[in-house]
C-alpha cells in the first residue's frame, strides 16, 4: 500500500525545501472556511493614480468641449469643481483613457464615478462599493487529474 494521499500535493524548491501545497478543488471548498480565518487580514496596497494617462487625455482633448474636472459621486454627494487640486483629496483617479473614459474613486464613500465623454456630451455612473465578493461571479475550475 503507497503511503502517498492524492488529496495534497507538496511543492518544493530545487534545494528540497517546502514551499506550498496543492489540493484539489473538492477538498479547498472543504476547508477554505476553515484556512481563511487564519490568513493575516491585510490591506491591499493602494495603486498610485495613473496621472500619465490623465495628462495623455489631456494633450489629445480634441472634444468641442473644455475639459471638466469637476467630480461629485451621487451615493454621498461628495463633490468637487477641481479634482486634482483638492487636498486632501475627495476623489482618486483610477483610471483615464484616450477615447475619453475618465474613472474616479470617491474617498467618502468609496464608489466609482465612470465619466465616459462622447463628442458632444459626458454621460456620468456612479456605482456602490461593494464589500463581498458574491461567491456566485467568482471562477470556479474543475479539477481533473490527467
Amino acid at each position: 500500500m503507497s503511503n502517498h494521499d492524492d488529496n495534497l500535493t507538496e511543492l518544493f524548491d530545487k534545494k528540497g525545501n517546502l514551499i506550498g501545497a496543492l489540493i484539489p478543488a473538492e477538498l479547498w471548498t472543504k476547508v477554505k472556511p476553515h484556512i481563511t480565518k487564519l490568513l493575516p487580514k491585510s490591506e491591499p496596497e493602494e495603486r498610485p493614480e495613473p496621472m500619465n494617462a490623465w495628462v495623455q487625455l489631456k494633450q489629445y482633448w480634441d472634444f468641442p468641449y473644455p475639459i471638466d474636472t469637476n467630480v461629485s459621486c451621487d451615493i454621498c454627494n461628495n463633490s468637487t469643481e477641481n479634482w486634482e487640486i483638492d487636498e486632501p483629496r475627495k476623489f482618486r483617479l483610477v483610471s483615464a483613457n484616450l477615447g475619453g473614459l475618465v474613472s474616479f474613486k470617491c474617498s467618502k464613500c468609496q464608489g466609482r464615478i465612470t465619466k465616459r465623454h462622447f463628442k458632444d456630451e459626458v454621460k456620468t455612473q456612479c456605482t456602490p462599493f461593494v464589500e463581498e465578493k458574491d461567491n456566485n461571479f467568482e471562477a470556479k475550475y474543475k479539477y481533473t487529474n490527467k
